[in-house]
Order: structure tokens, then C-alpha cells, then sequence
């Protein structure tokens, strides 16, 4: 087989789970000191991340490290019936209950004596729930409840939530906000950067058996590897054991582009995309014509209709503007949507006082260099707060249509939101969130000279200004260090990092320093006060 055509002793980037494999990157150790600290202490623990960060790999260190005199109920599919949950945890506990239809307050008893008993046995008590983002409200609810069985001095069940990013969305919500402050230690789980996606490749090959000297990854396939994947660990599995099999079928002890990409193909479904791609030119490019055709009526007919008639689109555009006044009883609310995303460069840049020239477009090439603009995918309005930037959301009409909506503040409930006249508008999130790609444009202030993740031992007029930077909230007569990246200044990068809820992996990053602009204020915030925004869009 290709593993020993490498002198690998068995195939080094096996999906399965096997423990001899385990790699814990720094923010994996920190998550397990998050957690076992959370148990420790009672109450909730959530671990968050997205799918292949790791998670389970955390849960297995967790379990492992747990004292022998701890009684465990692992949920692995949560249901959203209650009855159904409560009855779960307890055949995982083996705690005795009514076995004819037994009630929620039945299975509750059940559980307290039981967790009495272990109690009174010097023995503890964990629940874990996987996938938590499954859970529905009522269900969350009970869990909660669960917790308020207790003695005098602790609690009787300590209970970890781990689940993707939806789970913090979830928790958000106004109804389960006791359930919130209920959580005592939460950690969320990026996906590893380039170093730890380098130190992860070359741990599976030693595991492996990789003999000392060689190495079938090249530094610039590794960076690629990073890029494709995203830092996540399965998929980086993935697409090195590809690479391995390609190098091997080329007769390759290192592996190339051309391998990369040919791997690459495999992994995305690229040769069937290739055929069907073929297959599909002429349909796609009738498709093509047609859409345009289609997309240039609609503009004719909106717009004719923004002279004559109230507009009513799915992103709550409110009403024509006055410039289209007709009959009398159209409303008089601001257009909220921008056709034109120029438009809406423009409206965001004007709002945020930075210059506007044709020439020189917030995301054009002539950006100024002290300015960066971003283009991000986000999953849920919690991913939107933590963003804490003004922003061009990118729409999607029924009718497949692209609109654009300039977001100015952000709370539990709202957005708001800046029409082309400037005035804030306030939407209620249930309605602005039925169209929202998830996509959004924003501009920070970029420090001089960065450009990538700046790591310890590196030299850059970055570093120098972040040194500065926390010399001047920390009061400090010098900085910690020059242009030169020091150890000094990666301990108290990581402190920022930790009290931010980022993940405190002590590099210069993009994350980090758009954290550190809000606390020095270079960066213009997202608003959390509506009070002086005087025109609502009502929820439907």
C-alpha cells in the first residue's frame, strides 16, 4: 500500500478515530482547562466549534481526566421531546423510574434521588449533551432546571453542552437567558492557523512512522493544505492522505502542485463537476442570457413601480422615497434596500467619515493602505455582534435578486439600519434575517505594514505598533518591545486574547487587532442604543 511506499507503519491520516493520533494544539489544552475548571465549579460548561475542530477530541480528553468517582450520561442525539430526553439521561445514569409512560416530574424525582444518593456516596455526577444546537427551547429549559438540584454547598449534576456555532445563537435568545448566566466556563474552537495546521501534518507522519529526514509535504503544499482547508483537522486528513495516494501512483516521495490539485479535484467531486460542467456549458449559458433578461425587466418594472405604488420587498424595504412620491396613500418610510452595491459603499463610508471618490471606492484597488476592506461569511447574528463593525449585508429577494442593507447596530432583537438619505431605521431581526446570505462587507484600519499572521520571532512595523498599543492602555513608560516580536509581548497578547474570548494563540492576527481597534478606538463600533432612531419597520 502508499503508506509504505513513504516507510510510514500504517496510513498516517485515517479519518477513524484512533487515540495514538490525538494532537492538542494550544487552543485544544486551553479548552480542556476551560472545561475540567467549568466541572470543577458546577453549574454549565459549553464547548463550541465548528464540524472537524475538534470537539470530540476535547470530549475524550475530558472523559479521560475525569476522577474515578464520577458517574457520566453521555447524550450523543438529543432530542427535542422532553420526556424523551429526561427518560435518556436516565437509562445513561441507571436511575430507576417508571417504566408505563412514566412524567417529567416522575423522571425527575427519578433523577433526584439519584443524584442524591451518589451525593451522599461521595460520588459525582456529569451530564454531557452533544450536538446541544439540536435541543429545542423547552428542552434547554428542563436541562436547566436539572441544575437547580442541590444541596446547601454544590450542585448536584454538573451538566457540558458541546455543539457547532448554532448552539450560541441559541443560548441568545431572551427565553433561555437563565440558562446564559448559568454557563461558567465556555470555550469556542477555531480551526487550527498555519502553524498548528504544519505541527498537525508533521504529528500524524511521526505517529506514523515517518522515518527521521524525510517529508512528502513541502512548506508551500502545507500552506495550500491550510488555504483549501481551512485549518479544519478531518478535512486536512483528507486531503493528505489524497495527496499521498498521488505522489505514490506518480512514483513521488514529495508531493507537487500538480498533485495538490489533482487531490484537490478528488476531494470537492472536481472530475464529476468537470463532466457535468461540460455537459451543463450551453444549458447554463442559455440560463445566463435568459437571467439577464429577466434581471433587466425587473429593474424597469421596479422601478416604474417605485413611481406609482408603495414597495413591499422580503428585506422590509419600506416604501418609495419622496424623489418617487405618487398617489397619497403611499407611505412615506424611507427606502431601506440598495440596488446598486457601489451605493452602498458609498453609504457606508459616508456614515463612517472616510473619503468618497470614484477613483477610490471603499473596496476598490486605491483603498487607502491604512484601510482594509473585508468581504466574511457569518452564520448567525452572535457572529455579526462579535464582528462590532458597520457592515454591507448582502441580500437575496425571492426572486434570487441581490439587495444591499447598510447595518449600523445591532441588539438581542434589532438591527439598525441606515437608509441612502442617511436616517436610521430600526428592523426587527426576524425579518431582516429571512434573506440574509450570511455574507457581509466591512472596513477596519489596518496597522502599518500587516498583511498576514505575524508569529513570535517575526520583525514587522506591525509589531512595534501593537507594542505601543498596550503600552499606552497599560500605562507603561516603554513598550515591550520594539519592531521584534518577544516573548514578553506574546504573554500579554494572549492575556488580551483570553479577556476578549478569542482564541489566545499569542499571534498578531487579523482577529486581534480588529479586537484591539475597538478598545483604542480606531474602528467605528456597531450602536446597541436605538433610543434616538426614530422610524421602525414593524414585524410582520
Amino acid at each position: 500500500m502508499y503508506h509504505s511506499f513513504f516507510g510510514l507503519a500504517e496510513p498516517a491520516f485515517s479519518i477513524a478515530v484512533n487515540p495514538r493520533y490525538l494532537y492538542m494544539s494550544q487552543q485544544h489544552k486551553e479548552a480542556l482547562a476551560h472545561l475540567l475548571y467549568g466541572v470543577a465549579g458546577g453549574g454549565f460548561v459549553m464547548l463550541t466549534g465548528e464540524v472537524g475542530t475538534g470537539k470530540t477530541t476535547i470530549i475524550r480528553c475530558l472523559l479521560e481526566q475525569m476522577p474515578d468517582n464520577t458517574d457520566i450520561a453521555i447524550v450523543m442525539n438529543p432530542m427535542s421531546n422532553v420526556p424523551e430526553l429526561l427518560t435518556t439521561i436516565c437509562d445513561e445514569l441507571g436511575a430507576t423510574y417508571i417504566k408505563d409512560e412514566p412524567s417529567v416530574k416522575d423522571l425527575t424525582d427519578a433523577l433526584h434521588t439519584f443524584l442524591l444518593h451518589n451525593h451522599t456516596h461521595g460520588r459525582n455526577t456529569v451530564l454531557l449533551i452533544d450536538e446541544a444546537q439540536l435541543l429545542s427551547t423547552q428542552a434547554l429549559e428542563q436541562v436547566r432546571l436539572l441544575t437547580n438540584l442541590e444541596t446547601t454547598t454544590q450542585k448536584l449534576l454538573h451538566i457540558i453542552l458541546v455543539g457547532q456555532p448554532e448552539l450560541k445563537a441559541l443560548l441568545s435568545k431572551p427565553e433561555l437567558r437563565q440558562l446564559a448566566q448559568r454557563v461558567t466556563a465556555r470555550f469556542h474552537l477555531t480551526p487550527l492557523t498555519l502553524a498548528e495546521t504544519q505541527a498537525y501534518i508533521r504529528h500524524r507522519l511521526k505517529v506514523g512512522g515517518l522515518p527521521e529526514g524525510r517529508n512528502p509535504f513541502p512548506y508551500a503544499i502545507i500552506k495550500r493544505i491550510h488555504a483549501f482547508t481551512g485549518g479544519i483537522p478531518r478535512l486536512i486528513n483528507v486531503i493528505c492522505e489524497r495527496c499521498l495516494i498521488g505522489a505514490y501512483g506518480s512514483n513521488k516521495v514529495r508531493v507537487d502542485n500538480e498533485i495538490f490539485n489533482a487531490a484537490r479535484k478528488e476531494v470537492i467531486g472536481g472530475l464529476e463537476q468537470s463532466q457535468a460542467t461540460k455537459r451543463s456549458f450551453y444549458w447554463r449559458l442559455a440560463g445566463g442570457f435568459i437571467s439577464i433578461v429577466l434581471l433587466s425587466f425587473a429593474l424597469y418594472f421596479t422601478h416604474n413601480r417605485n413611481t406609482h405604488n408603495t414597495i413591499k420587498t422580503a428585506t422590509a424595504q419600506a416604501a418609495s422615497t419622496s424623489s418617487h412620491s405618487a398617489s397619497s396613500s403611499a407611505s412615506s418610510a424611507p427606502s431601506i434596500a440598495l440596488h446598486n452595491y457601489h451605493e452602498a459603499e458609498d453609504n457606508l463610508f459616508t456614515y463612517l467619515n472616510l473619503p468618497l471618490a470614484p477613483e477610490t471606492r471603499p473596496c476598490g484597488k486605491n483603498l487607502k493602505a491604512s484601510q482594509q476592506c473585508a468581504k466574511v461569511t457569518l452564520h448567525t447574528w452572535t457572529d455579526l455582534s462579535d464582528l462590532n463593525r458597520p457592515a454591507i449585508l448582502i441580500m437575496s429577494t425571492p426572486e434570487k435578486f441581490s439587495t444591499y442593507l447598510v447595518l449600523i447596530g445591532l441588539n438581542a432583537e434589532n438591527a439598525l439600519l441606515l437608509n441612502e438619505q442617511q436616517e436610521k431605521i430600526i428592523m426587527p431581526l426576524a425579518k431582516l434575517g429571512r434573506d440574509w446570505t450570511g455574507e457581509a462587507v466591512y472596513v477596519w484600519k489596518r496597522p502599518p505594514a500587516f498583511s498576514d499572521t505575524i508569529l513570535l520571532g517575526d520583525s514587522s512595523a506591525t509589531v512595534a505598533w501593537v507594542a505601543q498599543q498596550f503600552a499606552k492602555l497599560d500605562k507603561q513608560k516603554e513598550p515591550l518591545s520594539d519592531d521584534l516580536f518577544s516573548l514578553a509581548l506574546q504573554e500579554r497578547i494572549k492575556i488580551f486574547q483570553r479577556s476578549k474570548g478569542i482564541s489566545a494563540d499569542g499571534t498578531i492576527n487579523e482577529q486581534t487587532l480588529l479586537k484591539l481597534n475597538e478598545v483604542i478606538g480606531a474602528d467605528k463600533t456597531l450602536l446597541t442604543d436605538f433610543s434616538e432612531a426614530g422610524n421602525h419597520v414593524p414585524t410582520p
